[in-house]
């Protein structure tokens, strides 16, 4: 019988590359057309295409190709970055006040806090007294992935207080996220046979520090390097350049790159207020972000279930709990309406794109089993996160929102990372629409 593996494996590896890069595209293409009709997210799509072209079904790429390609992983990651970046603009932000804010770190640390000691002190996953695994894992769980609710919202043309105040807050949870995950990242490579001293701890933090300030120069920089007379061609070329120059800089002093991307994205935006850098950005990474999650879902392994078995379960409750809990404390002390107190966090559970570029990010900083038993966990609980949230956050916005039903197009499903202009958009529309009334 014909083996597909066998018969790449004869190759160069030059072309074994080339081959297997343009099989990750196209079959993820492919499974995108069949998650279309059952309205899932094409992440969940891409994680699934994975799972069947990986090792552990049909084992059609060669696991040397998938090892030499953890490279995706920071590419991607610094251009969601520096997207997530585009959401903090100074006047939105000034709108909202600290509300939103307090909400958002509510739902996060209540979350952090839940999962970190669930896995620390009831399943003792760490070895030898260590918090690594927990505080990594975490960290991840306090992020939350905005394109399975802005999907609901565009379907359905949702308008209201509630999807302002939801909007921005699933913007501002992943600065939260990166923030923590940064600090337990810090702590974790610092963790070892020896005991913890001062410059253990703050030399990574100063690290941190450092090439924030760097991002935020960037920015200004950026800002006057694209000058209006610069070709689409140039503009993409030297934001490229600058984001992969500013992720291996941050490789090179051991730490993850999101942060400063991001506050270089943030910083940007409010120099320049140039959105159509980000949507020239938007259609150049359709195809890095589908080889990076075809490449997470390739590394699912399906063996390593069975360990993480009740791990895995309780995360994903776990999470669910910490998150609803912790919106609906936030919704309390700043003494929002009773509605968006009850259903705020059900629209909060969707976790895929940061949370898988952290998981591999934190893989490398544990040992072995450890780092599979993470990813394993994180992976399969964003396929289900994914297939759940959007139905969730539906529920959520019907109950809350004024809802102007339309003709679903394919444009509505396309969630893999939202557009630069839809989050503002259609916050500030919102807004607009809840200050007439």
């Amino acid at each position: 019988m014909f083996n597909l593996y066998t018969f790449l494996d004869k190759f160069s590896l030059e072309t074994k590359i080339l081959l297997s890069l343009a099989i990750i595209l196209l079959v993820g293409f492919l499974i995108t057309r069949i998650t279309k009709l059952l309205k899932l997210p094409n992440v969940t799509a891409y994680i699934i295409a994975g799972v069947l072209i990986g090792p552990t079904v049909f084992n059609i790429i060669p696991t040397d190709i998938v090892n030499r390609m953890g490279f995706v992983s920071d590419i991607a990651l610094a251009f969601i970055a520096f997207g997530v970046g585009k959401f903090f603009k100074k006047d939105i932000l000034k709108q909202t006040g600290m509300e939103v804010i307090i909400i958002t770190i509510f739902e996060t640390v209540v979350a952090f806090i839940l999962v970190t000691l669930s896995m620390h002190y009831i399943f003792k996953i760490d070895k030898d007294g260590s918090w690594s695994f927990s505080l990594l894992i975490g960290a991840i769980a306090t992020a939350t992935a905005p394109a399975s609710t802005i999907m609901t919202i565009k379907q359905y043309h949702a308008k209201g207080h509630f999807v302002n105040t939801l909007l921005q807050i699933v913007a501002l949870d992943d600065v939260i996220c990166l923030l923590i995950f940064s600090v337990a990242s810090a702590v974790t490579s610092s963790s070892g046979d020896e005991a913890l001293t001062f410059l253990d701890i703050a030399l990574p933090l100063l690290y941190n520090l450092g090439v924030i300030v760097l991002g935020f120069g960037l920015g200004f920089a950026l800002n006057k390097i694209l000058s209006p007379k610069r070709s689409k061609d140039n503009r993409l070329i030297i934001i490229v350049a600058m984001l992969l120059g500013l992720s291996g800089l941050c490789g090179i002093l051991g730490i993850s790159p999101l942060l400063a991307c991001m506050v270089f994205g943030a910083t940007y935006i409010n120099v320049s207020y140039d959105k159509e850098l980000y949507h020239q950005l938007d259609n150049f990474t359709p195809p890095i972000m589908t080889i990076f999650f075809v490449l997470s879902g390739m590394k699912l392994n399906i063996e390593s279930l069975k360990t993480a078995g009740l791990v895995g379960v309780a995360y994903f409750f776990i999470r669910i709990v910490g998150k609803y809990l912790g919106a609906f404390l936030g919704s309390v002390v700043v003494k929002e309406d009773k509605a968006l107190q009850k259903y705020l966090g059900f629209a909060l559970i969707p976790q895929a794109g940061v949370s898988i570029g952290l998981a591999f990010l934190a893989e490398r900083m544990l040992p072995t089993e450890l780092g599979t038993i993470l990813v394993t966990i994180i992976l399969s609980s964003s396929v289900l996160y994914e297939l759940i949230g959007p139905v969730c956050a539906k529920y959520a916005i019907f109950k809350t929102s004024i809802i102007t039903p339309v003709q679903p197009t394919q444009e509505v499903y396309s969630t893999d990372v939202p557009n630069s202009g839809d989050l503002t958009s259609d916050s500030e529309q919102s807004s607009d629409e809840v200050k007439a009334a």
